[in-house]
């Protein structure tokens, strides 16, 4: 039995700085609203893992936006940079797929071992960490250009190495949310929740677009200070657990307050319960575990292909659009952005229907079913005008995107607390991190195949990716048609 003293101790040293300004800053503002303060927490996780995981993605998206010009080998009579060696030869791309394949592969493998870390460690320092090593990475990365460096290992080494910190992110803001919120609408709360993906893309590529032609070390060296600061805050005012600021677990994933004092007065006065302590004393379960709960397997096989299609064009569309058309290298990557635009209404339309419906699979089956005459004809008319490119991208984001985020937030959630894992708030991270990382692995390979079969035409790409989501949509099938079986079994209830 731990002394209330030591436990006192220990609750406070847990809580951020910041958590402790707000708090004396609610006793004065609502002193005996107690539903006001959980919502202030919750709202409160919810923005920072929306902000993390924002700018994890916003820092992943310079090294698309620099290709162009990096590549540029001065052939065109108007250009005002000739690129940067080694990249500036025909073998460019070729080592643009190496460097996407160092990072993602490096990122993919990683995961999987990030999932059991989260479990055992503080998230809040977790991710506080992550973010300020993530951004050293992509600083060193413009560094480049400052020191004059053209070696192809450093920047290989700074991917890899890349790759590792950013797989802090995934599986810490996931458990945190799924910490703190209910099955209740998780969906919808989820698809919201998603679009942090599209709107660190959109802000990445924004902020490396203004730098790219006058000077791309600064296209990486700004999302690089924005991710350090993010860390910080994160640092400061991220409460990790419902237990560090005196919520007690009365079931999974559902949360009351213990008294009605304030927090810190609550950690003077009461012990956590001993549903509560069991809960959080159970140990992590294996892999192997994990994969036999139903459905983990299909999902992340699913999410190989969907990741594949969709970093395909996170890490290749705006070189596609420039190779493609007479824009240039900013108005290309802008041009760009419209495709995570489409990524922001699908995650939310998947996760509303999904919650609707309660059919999960059958929502990722009918989008992908739609995503691939979608890309065909991006393929055939996007160049035809600035009109119907912005049209066919949105839709390609939507319907790409919109599973790819169903089954990385709200599917994770749910299978990693299915029925068979009895509650065990810890099975979270790891059904995460291996849906995510097997994921991750098909989001490597597909910009590796892209830099590939480029040099053979886009047309080319455009086909492996129509393959990619047949794979995916076949990977569901048994789902789907257990989904409509259950459909149709519960209507005979309700109508008997």
């Amino acid at each position: 039995m731990i002394p209330p003293s030591l436990r006192r101790m220990s609750l406070t040293n847990d809580v951020p700085y910041g958590i402790l300004a707000i708090q004396k800053c609610a006793r004065i503002c609502c002193p005996r609203n107690r539903c006001q303060k959980v919502i202030l927490y919750k709202i409160s996780v919810l923005f920072l893992t929306y902000l993390s995981y924002t700018c994890y993605h916003m820092s992943r998206k310079p090294i698309s936006v620099v290709k162009s010009v990096l590549n540029d080998n001065c052939t065109n009579g108007t250009s005002t940079h000739c690129g940067y060696a080694p990249f500036n030869t025909p073998d460019g791309p070729k080592l643009f797929g190496e460097m996407d394949s160092a990072f993602l592969f490096t990122y993919a493998l990683a995961m999987f071992a990030s999932g059991f870390i989260a479990e055992r460690v503080s998230l809040r320092y977790y991710l506080c960490f992550g973010m300020i090593l993530s951004g050293l990475f992509q600083y060193l990365f413009g560094l480049a250009k400052i020191l004059n460096i053209h070696n192809m290992t450093y920047f290989l080494l700074i991917q890899i190495f890349g790759g590792i910190v950013q797989t802090t992110g995934w599986p810490g803001v996931v458990t945190l949310v799924g910490r703190w919120f209910g099955k209740s609408k998780r969906g919808l709360v989820f698809g919201i929740w998603n679009s942090h993906t599209s709107i660190g893309n959109i802000l990445g590529t924004l902020i490396a677009a203004k730098y790219v032609e006058s000077d791309w070390s600064l296209s990486f060296i700004v999302p690089a200070i924005i991710i350090c600061i993010g860390g910080g805050i994160m640092f400061l005012f991220l409460a990790e657990s419902p237990e560090s600021v005196g919520l007690q677990l009365d079931r999974p994933y559902s949360y009351e307050r213990i008294n009605d004092s304030d927090v810190e007065d609550d950690r003077n006065r009461n012990e956590s319960s001993e549903s509560a302590q069991l809960l959080q004393q159970r140990p992590s379960i294996s892999i192997i575990d994990a994969l036999h709960i139903p459905g983990v397997i299909e999902f992340s096989f699913c999410l190989f292909f969907s990741k594949l299609v969709s970093y395909t064009f996170l890490y290749w569309l705006p070189l596609y659009i420039e190779n493609s058309s007479t824009l240039g290298a900013e108005v290309s990557a802008i041009l760009s952005t419209t495709f995570d635009v489409g990524g922001i209404i699908g995650a939310i339309a998947a996760g509303g229907i999904s919650d609707k419906t309660g059919m999960p699979a059958t929502v990722c089956m009918v989008m992908l079913l739609v995503a691939s005459p979608v890309l065909l004809l991006y393929q055939a008319f996007g160049s035809a005008s600035m009109e119907i490119s912005i049209v066919l991208l949105i839709l390609g984001g939507i319907m790409v995107n919109g599973p790819y985020a169903l089954i990385t937030t709200a599917v994770s959630a749910e299978l990693g607390t299915h029925s068979t894992v009895e509650g065990n708030a810890k099975a979270l991270a790891t059904v995460t991190a291996i849906i995510d990382g097997t994921g991750s692995i098909g989001a490597a390979v597909g910009p590796l195949l892209a830099g590939v079969f480029c040099t053979g035409g886009w047309q080319q790409v455009f086909h492996m990716l129509i393959m990619a989501l047949t794979c995916a949509m076949i990977l569901l099938i048994r789902l789907v048609a257990k989904e409509c079986i259950n459909l149709r079994r519960n209507s005979r209830t309700r109508s008997e």
